[in-house]
């Protein structure tokens, strides 16, 4: 009999900004590719496979400790002679701590904003202007998956990642749940392990709705360090928020 390992998954709150509006602000990039593998979220040089390398370090008011991991934004720049209108949509692996900008992203996302034959030019721009705002995570033939972390050992501690985290969610913590805990980034952990195959049990809200998920014989009882196990469920809850005058606005 499989045993379980409960936290609570939760999309945007009424409390939260609206992220499906959308937002003007400054993007750069980095210069470096080793800095998307040292990012924040704990994704380690799993990132740079993520969402083709189009990936970006949120500010803290996106970062939110640790909870907008995975989330994923589209983003245009203004500047319509060098880019194009459909932009490039980033996954959030990283922090950034530069309020200069809201986003540093990856080169390839930064140039995949441009006009066909205009990445090189944008490049030069260092920073440029944009507008964003938040969209679902799309995995259609992905479910998420639970991966467990080198630092995990059997049977008297455990640490995951949640990735490939469909529509528009967070993993929030909740004082009604005890058995897990984040340690930071993506990364929960918990020295309280049942004995036994595991299964996770997830509280699904968009919005003011909300719905158990259960995720069955998702680790065996002999489940291994590094180790990524498929949880059987694919998460598209879109958050519905109650952020007028954005309501049913169109990003043109």
């Amino acid at each position: 009999m499989a045993l379980f390992l409960c936290f609570l998954f939760l999309a945007i709150s009424y409390a939260t900004a609206c992220d499906r509006c959308v937002h003007q602000s400054k993007v750069a990039y980095f210069s470096r590719a080793s800095a998307l593998s040292s990012g924040a979220c704990g994704y380690g040089s799993m990132a740079t496979g993520f969402n083709s390398g189009h990936l970006a370090a949120a500010v803290s008011s996106l970062y939110k400790d640790g909870s907008g991991c995975g989330a994923c934004f589209q983003i245009r720049c203004k500047d319509t002679t060098l880019c194009s209108r459909e932009g490039t949509r980033v996954i959030v692996t990283d922090l950034n701590r530069n309020n200069q900008t809201d986003f540093v992203l990856s080169s390839r996302a930064f140039m995949a904003m441009a006009n066909k034959d205009s990445g090189r030019n944008i490049l030069k721009q260092g920073i440029v202007e944009v507008e964003y705002k938040r969209v679902p995570c799309e995995y259609k033939n992905q479910n998420m998956a639970v991966r467990v972390e080198e630092s995990s050992k059997n049977p008297n501690y455990l640490a995951i990642k949640l990735l490939y985290q469909g529509g528009q969610t967070e993993v929030v913590g909740s004082s009604n749940w005890g058995f897990m805990s984040r340690n930071y980034g993506a990364v929960w952990d918990s020295d309280r392990v049942p004995s036994g195959a595991l299964q996770f049990r997830f509280v699904i809200t968009s919005g003011y709705d909300g719905k158990w998920i259960w995720a069955q014989n998702v680790l065996p009882e002999d489940w291994k360090p590094g180790m990524t196990y498929d949880s059987g469920v694919q998460i598209t809850d879109i958050a519905q928020e109650g952020c007028s005058p954005c309501d049913g606005g169109i990003w043109k």
